[in-house]
């Protein structure tokens, strides 16, 4: 990932103050999963700072937990009446945050997803994501090439602590993770979670650390052979690396994740993840308040898919698999840079 051009507001830094008066009067809208996680803290840091750039007058509001989707259709509506002209919006519900959202859109307000995309993807003008399937493929792919080196001789036993059931980000994840891995899977539109014998336990974590502790803990009581951990993010790999750690199995199973962030490439530099699938959601936060600007300045939309970057950070790199070590990982994590 070329973090140097990711941000669009970069172009605006040095932007005459009279422009930036001018947008005092735009209103825009942030409303994350939650405001516990590091990877949603960061995201709100972009549009912070977009806004502060540009500005305008920035609305922010978060569930409290991953699927507290309730919380984001009463935000949506009590933001769109205070007068945003757009949403960005991390989505807790694929499908049932949609009504809400149809109901703004039809008022002429421009919804952009970032992170996590709406079912259908029609719900919203725009995605900024990062590549999820790509991103478990990444990570499936260092697993393929590092356990035979690893625990030489030994048979997969895959413990998959997923996110929530029916999440696509999720699914994509998990199902780009097996396909890394040399497993059957499901394609990347998929929400279902495929399923082989190597996976001898799963659970979700719904990307929190205590779940996670809570998923790998039953986990090894029932399988205390597992080798290989995939979890959904990296605050669930650090429950899962608890765990481990309690039954004094921390040595004995290989930890891969996605997120990337500060904390997260701290765990692979200390060895607790052996690898981990960087993305950036200060990016996708920076890049929305560019479009949200530009909408109520200029009153065209944003639309499609914008790929927002993943990048493989490993200390222990793979021949013939790109990557960056945890000080390049450092330098950018969550789009730090």
């Amino acid at each position: 990932m070329k973090i140097s051009c990711v941000f669009a507001v970069a172009a605006t830094l040095f932007a005459p103050a009279a422009l930036a008066a001018s947008n005092q009067n735009i209103t825009i809208g942030l409303i994350t999963k939650t405001d516990t996680n590091p990877f949603f803290l960061k995201m709100k840091e972009g549009a912070m700072l977009g806004a502060t750039v540009h500005g305008a007058k920035l609305l922010t509001a978060a569930g409290k937990e991953d699927s507290d989707y309730p919380s984001q259709i009463v935000a949506i509506q009590s933001m769109v009446a205070a007068g945003a002209t757009t949403l960005l919006i991390t989505p807790s519900d694929a499908k049932a945050i949609v009504p809400a959202l149809d109901e703004v859109r039809a008022k002429g307000v421009q919804v952009i997803a970032l992170d996590s995309p709406t079912d259908p993807i029609s719900a919203v003008d725009a995605l900024f994501a990062t590549d999820n399937y790509k991103a478990g493929e990444l990570i499936g792919q260092y697993a393929q090439a590092a356990m035979p080196l690893t625990f030489p001789g030994q048979p997969l036993k895959i413990a998959m602590l997923d996110l929530s059931p029916g999440h696509l980000v999720g699914a994509r994840r998990h199902n780009g993770f097996m396909k890394g891995l040399g497993l059957p899977a499901a394609g990347a539109e998929s929400s279902e979670l495929s399923a082989t014998p190597e996976i001898v336990c799963a659970g979700y974590s719904e990307g929190a650390e205590k779940q996670g502790y809570e998923v790998m803990t039953n986990c090894l009581k029932a399988h205390p052979d597992i080798n290989l951990v995939y979890t959904v993010n990296e605050p669930a790999a650090a429950g899962a690396y608890k765990a481990l750690q309690e039954a004094g199995k921390q040595k004995n199973a290989m930890i891969l994740s996605v997120d990337g962030g500060c904390a997260g490439v701290n765990y692979v530099r200390e060895g607790k993840i052996a690898a981990t699938a960087q993305q950036y959601p200060l990016t996708m936060a920076a890049m929305g308040v560019d479009a949200a600007v530009a909408y109520a300045r200029h009153g065209k939309k944003v639309s499609g898919y914008v790929d927002t970057g993943v990048t493989l950070i490993a200390d222990k790199p793979m021949p013939g698999l790109p990557s960056k070590d945890t000080q390049a990982g450092l330098d950018a994590c969550f789009g730090a840079k």
